[in-house]
């Protein structure tokens, strides 16, 4: 049974660029994107619970976002969930309603936001040789066990290249897209 799959090998790579994409998203720009509240969790009803669950996000302005908060008790937790997860964002509760509106970015911190979403994109490009590196063991166990030929491998070893060079080509873009949107 051959070891090298490459269905696998794209499934793990295409992996890390969605995982950077989720990364990026994350990060905030000027503006308003319900993606900034994702990683929140709210301690309620005894656990700990995506923002996701106990209310609903959405962009009214460029600038605000508003949260729309279920259960009137939990109203509390989720203002002090959003104002602990080092956003740097200040809830205004107005009922079961939470405004938060989305300050203006200082030079500084758009530099190190930048900086933020190139390390990123570089842990994304490692993962992604990885899988290559992986990719490429495979393919000369195979060649030892007699399960392939030199040509073969050659011929494969080829083809993991290339995936691995669009792959990166494609974590290169997403970067430089966020960083350019970041930097204004």
């Amino acid at each position: 049974m051959p070891k090298y799959d490459k269905a696998d090998l794209e499934r793990r790579m295409h992996g890390a660029v969605e995982s950077l994409k989720h990364d990026l998203a994350g990060l905030r720009t000027g503006r308003a994107n319900t993606a900034l509240l994702d990683p929140i969790t709210v301690e309620v009803y005894g656990s700990h619970m995506p923002l996701n669950q106990v209310a609903s996000v959405s962009v009214p302005e460029p600038r605000m976002l508003a949260v729309q908060v279920w259960d009137k008790a939990n109203v509390g937790p989720v203002d002090k969930a959003i104002r602990s997860a080092g956003l740097g964002l200040n809830p205004i509760v107005d009922g079961q309603l939470l405004r938060l509106p989305i300050p203006e970015m200082t030079q500084e911190r758009r530099k190190e936001l930048s900086k933020l979403a190139g390390q990123y994109a570089e842990k994304a490009r490692v993962a992604v040789r990885n899988v290559r590196r992986d990719g490429m063991d495979n393919l000369k166990a195979d060649e030892n066990k007699k399960e392939i030929s030199e040509d073969e491998r050659k011929r494969s070893e080829t083809d993991v290249q290339k995936l691995t060079d669009s792959t990166i080509a494609e974590i290169d873009a997403a970067a430089a897209a966020k960083e350019k949107e970041i930097l204004g």
